[in-house]
């Protein structure tokens, strides 16, 4: 049975930054692509940044490139989200999911999901 289990997550005022952990119990970690979404409210989880297998290929939302920096630990089999300079739109809950699919940007792309946690961001 597969399992993500994000961590992290918290309250921080506008401009400080967090870094999200997301443990997978997937026995091939190291073949599936990660991703990280993130859900406000009253609107649809959308893409944040996902990394390839090997994590050597990174993909970045624009409203995060730059401030965001995805990474994994297979070893660990754990993907990480580092948020710097964190806004108060970057308010949500975020999640991780992991795939096997080629292309790693839309929801639908996802075998597995996480529970999510949740990211609060004051100004």
């Amino acid at each position: 049975q597969v399992q993500l289990v994000e961590s992290g997550g918290g309250l921080v005022q506008a401009g400080a930054s967090l870094r999200l952990s997301c443990a997978a119990s997937i026995h091939t970690f190291s073949s599936y692509a990660m991703g990280w979404f993130r859900q406000a409210p009253g609107k649809e989880r959308e893409f944040v940044a996902a990394i390839s297998w090997s994590g050597g290929n990174t993909y970045y939302a624009d409203s995060v490139k730059g401030r965001f920096t995805i990474s994994r630990d297979n070893a660990k089999k754990t993907v990480y989200l580092q948020m710097n300079s964190l806004k108060p739109e970057d308010t949500a809950v975020y999640y991780c999911a992991a795939t096997t699919a080629s292309s790693w940007l839309r929801r639908y792309e996802y075998d597995y999901w996480g529970q999510g946690t949740q990211v609060t961001v004051s100004s």
